[in-house]
Order: structure tokens, then sequence, then C-alpha cells
């Protein structure tokens, strides 16, 4: 196996910065903020409990001046606009201004909301992500896009602005989940379905390895998937076009988690569900293979079991409406069209949209009976 890249720069039309993945990183933290910034700015951690529990120590030493830490509840459920007005008037009690440097320091919940509160506060101040779960490692950490949910439906109201930079720490996989591991190696299989054959590949061949947390093994997956993100973002900073594909199985995906209040499935394997049912549109459509289709099945269920949930068809499809990737009223629908690449589609016809979620909603009944009869 080839040592990856442990840096990865990400470029933009309005924004560059590198993705830092790799051991200790939280031990330097301090001196790098400095760097970054050219002074000794006032900064800010927006956190979780959980987290600073289990890292919090490690976190500050390398701080000549103690940050101030902000604490939030973990869940998708205070993902939303009242939670940053809550951390907002903290920051101005405690006099944070333009110079102030936010910190994401937490899962994908965390850092959307950390991005779009830097987005928001003053007009726009500066913030660092230091993503905690793999998920946040290998997708929303990067690319600039921020924001909090509407009853309506996910991240409906947002901003794009980037980090000043990311710093990938995989030392903090090591408290994770099993559950929390596998929904995040669902993004990477997203990443090596519409761009990195090689990467689908390795997910295909070493999950052995890769499931019993190599730390080499994460750290190829990880940066194999920042650069199919940060290649992508360079082409399409906002999301007008190529930079659709990286919502694969988001669609359904997002209506999964809004049916189910964000309370049944992590995002990845809501994703999970997702892709799936874009795979059966996609063979249906003769876009890939039987062969492709299985493979990219197989591969799915093997970082799996897929989660079972309840929902009802027609409030999926009902969701499905809402997705902000939507145009004039028609439906975009990422599909695969081999392994390794994909494409958007817009003429989703009502009958292999029900039928590909009758599907996913049949498959997880029979897997929650199946869980009911053991």
């Amino acid at each position: 196996m080839l040592d990856p890249t442990n840096t990865v720069l990400v470029t933009t039309t309005s924004s560059t910065y590198e993705v830092h993945i790799g051991t200790g990183l939280l031990a330097t933290l301090g001196p790098r903020i400095v760097a970054l910034t050219a002074h000794s700015p006032s900064v800010f951690v927006v956190t979780s409990p959980e987290i600073w529990s289990l890292w919090g120590e490690r976190f500050l030493a390398s701080f000549e001046t103690k940050p101030t830490i902000l604490t939030i509840p973990s869940g998708e459920q205070h993902k939303r606009l009242s939670t940053l007005e809550h951390l907002a008037e903290q920051m101005a009690n405690a006099r944070a201004d333009r110079d102030s440097v936010l910190v994401a320091f937490g899962g994908g919940v965390i850092g959307d909301m950390t991005g779009f509160l830097a987005a928001m506060y003053m007009r726009g101040i500066r913030y660092i992500a230091v993503p905690t779960t793999l998920l946040a490692q290998v997708d929303s950490s990067l690319g600039g896009k921020t924001g909090v949910n509407l009853a309506a439906g996910k991240n409906l109201i947002g901003s794009f602005h980037h980090p000043l930079a990311v710093f990938a720490d995989t030392d903090v996989l090591a408290t994770l989940s099993p559950a929390q591991l596998r929904a995040g190696l669902q993004e990477s299989i997203k990443a090596g379905i519409i761009r990195d054959r090689a990467l689908f590949e390795f997910l295909e061949t070493e999950s052995q390895t890769i499931l019993a947390a190599d730390p080499h093994a994460l750290a190829y997956v990880i940066a194999a998937s920042v650069r199919v993100k940060a290649d992508v973002v360079a082409a399409d900073e906002f999301e007008t076009g190529v930079r659709m594909l990286l919502n694969l199985g988001h669609t359904l995906g997002h209506a999964i988690e809004s049916a189910t209040c964000y309370t049944q499935l992590l995002h990845g394997e809501a994703v999970a569900w997702g892709m799936i049912a874009a795979i059966r549109i996609a063979a249906a459509r003769n876009l890939v293979t039987s062969a492709e289709a299985a493979r990219m099945n197989a591969v799915i269920h093997t970082y799996g079991p897929l989660k079972p949930f309840t929902a009802e068809v027609a409030t999926l499809i009902g969701n499905t409406a809402k997705d902000k990737k939507n145009r004039s009223g028609t439906r975009s629908f990422v599909l695969p069209i081999g392994i390794g690449d994909a494409t958007v589609v817009r003429d989703i016809s009502e009958a292999e949209l029900l039928s590909a979620t009758q599907e996913i909603v049949h498959e997880a009944a029979h897997a929650i009976s199946r869980s009911a009869t053991v």
C-alpha cells in the first residue's frame, strides 16, 4: 500500500487552504493557528460535551492563551438557527470581534453549524475545522458548505464559507463507535463510485483491514476521499454542475433523515440507503452493468449492515421534492454510470422514484422483521 499524501490542497475561486491528515495534530493546534493568522487571536471553540470530555485536555495542551469553549448538544436535531443564535450571543458577551477565530471541534453537525456561525457573525469571521468523526474528515469538513436544518428539510439555510484550514487528526477516530466508523466509510464509498475507481477497489479488497481501523488503511482512505472532494470543489465551487455528483445517495438519504426526524440513522447510514436506490435506478436505465451494480451494492453492504428505518414511501417521495439540488421544480438525481463515474439527471420519473423508494423501504422493513425474530 502506498503512503497517502498527508496534506491536500483545496483551491477554489474564492479560497485556498490545506487539509492536514495525520496523527498528533491536536497537540500542535495552538502554534498552527498562530501561524495561520499571523498573530494570537481570540479563539472560540464550538464542540460537544462528549467530544470535549474525551479530547479537551489534549486539545488545550498547545495553547498559550486558553480559548473560550462553547458547547452544544450532540445530534442533528440541534442543528437549528436557535442554536446558532445562542452561540452568537455567547460570543458577543465574550467580546468576540472580527479578528476572532472559530474552531469547529466535532463531527459533521458541529462543522456545518460552526462554519455557518463564522459566515454570519459580524458578517464573516475566520474558522478552522478540526473534525472528529470519519465522516467529517473524509467529506463535510472541507468544501465550504455550511448550514442548518429547517423543519421542512436538511441544510435549507446556509452559506458557502471556507475554513482557513482543516486538521484531520486520525488519533481521535480511536473513540468512534463501530457504527460511526462504518457510516463515515459510506461517504468514502460514494467518493470511489463517483470519481475514484482505485479508492473503490481498495475499499472492496481491503475491507477487513479498514474495518479493523488500521491507521494506515484509514489514512489512505481519508486522503483519497479528500482528494476527490478537493478536485470536484475546485471545478465547481458553488454547486452549479459537477459538484452535485458529491450528492450521490443524498437525495433519498436526506429524505430518510427528515422523515425519521434525524433519530433513527446516522447520516452515512441514510446515504447508504440512498446509494442503493440510486444504483437500482441506474441499473434499470442500463447506465451500469448488472456486474457493476452488484459490486457497488456488495461494498455498501460490506460496510453495513444497513441499519433499518421506518418511514412511509409517500413521505420520502414528498421530501425529495424539497431537496436543495432541485431546479425549477425538477428533481435532480445523481446516478452512477460505472465504477468511478457518475452523472446528474433531471428526468427521473415518478414511477422510477416510486419503485426505488418502495424497494428500500421494503428491504428496511424486512431487516426489522428479521431482527425481531432473532
